[in-house]
């Protein structure tokens, strides 16, 4: 799962990126609104968290963009704007929560999982495929109703075939989702960490097996 990041101070936006990664998903990181934009048009964002302030602009601005963008998108401002009537705005303006800076670490991913959670019942509330189940909305796996809790890199890659399951994602698709805006990565990757996972799968007995797709990609089906 990617999140991104808007916020144009380097720490901060360094801060957030650290903790997000920490806890399973890949963070974004992008410092304007224009380039907001543009990761918003590329990449299926289910959480962006945005600042007010930003060199181009009120981050409140583009909401009705990104809205149009990704339907589903939850928003959580995060900005040192604290008066009541701030916070009035921006909830008004669109967005489904609203952190001060300087925050906690730990309340800013409580926040971001809660706002996954109101997003349940547009991204469903979980795949199954064979002996494995994986909950969307949480980012967790079980196989036979025990969790499974891979590397970080192949619970991403486990999700990006699960959300796809029955059907091939692109190696582009995978790449894209597993790894983040500022990493540069070639195939070879990818197809090492679809060996791992593939025995991990295997030794767990997870009743499903990922398939090559010739010259496209990979797909998970029950075995």
């Amino acid at each position: 799962m990617r999140i991104l990041i808007v916020e144009d101070q380097p720490d901060i936006a360094s801060l957030m990126a650290e903790r997000i990664s920490q806890s399973g998903y890949v963070a974004d990181r992008v410092g304007a609104l224009a380039e907001a934009m543009e990761a918003l048009r590329a990449y299926d964002y289910p959480v962006m968290l945005l600042d007010r302030r930003l060199p181009d602009g009120d981050g409140l601005s583009i909401l009705p963009e990104a809205r149009r963008a990704r339907p589903g998108i939850r928003v959580l401002l995060v900005t040192a704007m604290r008066s009541i009537d701030d916070k009035i705005d921006g909830l008004d303006g669109g967005a489904d929560d609203y952190l001060t800076k300087p925050f906690d670490a730990k309340e800013l991913m409580a926040r971001i999982r809660a706002v996954l959670r109101r997003s349940e019942s547009i991204r469903g509330p979980s795949v199954r495929v064979g002996a494995i189940t994986f909950e969307l909305n949480s980012n967790e796996a079980f196989i036979a109703g025990r969790p499974f809790i891979p590397p970080k890199r192949e619970l991403l890659l486990l999700e990006a075939l699960m959300r796809r399951a029955g059907r091939a994602a692109t190696h582009m698709m995978l790449i894209e989702e597993i790894y983040g805006l500022d990493e540069t990565v070639q195939l070879d990757a990818l197809k090492m960490l679809v060996l791992r996972l593939r025995q991990r799968l295997k030794e767990e007995e997870a009743g499903a097996e990922i398939h090559s797709a010739r010259g496209i990609g990979y797909l998970i089906r029950e075995s």
